[in-house]
């Protein structure tokens, strides 16, 4: 399996890396975790898979677990205890700079410092921590203090690397002003590419930043194999969401059906279809799909080496200009606030 790769921007420009990322949220965040050794397995099969030389970014957040919320962080320190090897081949970025008892924004200087050191303790020095980001821009604090202090943790030698995340375009281009932004992860997919995320991808590739494209799958609805609430799990989180809510989920499967149409005559999987699609947006954007199967995280790494036709891109989007989404991406009022700091 031929896997392409590319660069990461700011400081880590010369770090080389599978053109599709592995989002590990999902192995924790969830009613019902995988088991260690699968979880571990499908993190295996995408560094194994990735060319010599380069390495595989891995999303992690600190709060990404429920019981405790730094599961995620500890999943992944157990992983890399158990195979070391693996360590320097693979890039580490975790979200955190939220409260620690809740997922409000907190970038004050003391919080941020919290977060770090939680999340440092949580790896317990099996793996270096390359890239740290806050979740959301915390509107109270400016992204020039913000992007400060990270920058001063980062030559206190905590960390490497700085990135963003669900910031505008503009508040992109100051916090690079301070310190260069390595990554920047919003939400990318054929049912959410709304006009600020084609800016904010316009204004990362000026500005020599990765794009870090989450959700690249519709949190699994692009893949066609949700068609009605009742095939999630009545504890899934998906099932608060607006665009999962039964008249909006019907509606939006049109679009579904449309993408299947065409992955069917390209020879693809509808997801694998979708992450193409965004790898297609510019060699600075990553997909980042979660997996926590070693067959799925294969199978999306695969999907970063699809090459898409002039015209088939133009034909996926026509379906996505002809396709009105139904639904925020998010639900409640407090959370939607954060999109687009």
């Amino acid at each position: 399996m031929t896997i392409s790769t590319t660069t990461l921007g700011g400081t880590a420009s010369n770090v080389t890396v599978a053109k599709v990322a592995h989002g590990l949220m999902q192995m924790t965040w969830t009613p019902s975790p995988v088991s260690d050794e699968q979880a571990f397995e499908a993190i295996k099969a995408g560094i194994d898979a990735a060319p010599t030389g380069s390495k595989v970014v891995l999303n992690s957040g600190e709060f990404y677990g429920t019981n405790p919320r730094t599961s995620n962080l500890e999943l992944v320190s157990w992983f890399f205890e158990k195979y070391p090897e693996y360590a320097d081949r693979a890039f580490l970025s975790v979200k955190g700079g939220t409260t620690a008892t809740a997922l409000e924004p907190d970038s004050s200087d003391a919080n941020l410092r919290r977060s770090v050191d939680t999340t440092l303790e949580k790896l317990r020095g099996k793996k270096r921590l390359d890239l740290f980001q806050c979740a959301r821009v915390d509107h109270r604090v400016s992204i020039e203090e913000t992007i400060g202090t990270l920058a001063t943790l980062v030559k206190e030698g905590k960390f490497d690397h700085i990135g963003m995340s669900e910031c505008s375009a503009d508040t992109l281009r100051r916090g690079h002003a301070v310190h260069p932004i390595s990554i920047v992860e919003i939400e990318v997919s054929p049912w959410s590419y709304e006009e600020e995320t084609k800016k904010v991808i316009a204004t990362a590739e000026e500005l020599g930043i990765a794009v870090a494209a989450y959700s690249p799958l519709g949190r699994g609805f692009l893949t066609g194999s949700i068609k009605k609430p009742e095939d999630l799990k009545e504890n899934d989180l998906r099932r608060r969401l607006d665009r999962f809510k039964d008249e909006n989920l019907r509606h939006n499967l049109a679009l579904v059906e449309a993408l299947t149409t065409i992955a069917e005559k390209k020879k693809v999987t509808p997801a694998q279809l979708s992450i193409a699609w965004v790898s297609a947006l510019g060699k600075h954007v990553l997909p980042l799909p979660g997996s926590s199967k070693a067959s799925r995280t294969l199978e999306n790494l695969s999907a970063g080496d699809i090459q898409l036709s002039s015209a088939e891109f133009a034909e996926i989007q026509k379906v996505i200009d002809g396709h009105e989404v139904k639904g925020h991406r998010y639900f409640g009022e407090a959370i939607n606030a954060h999109l687009w700091g």
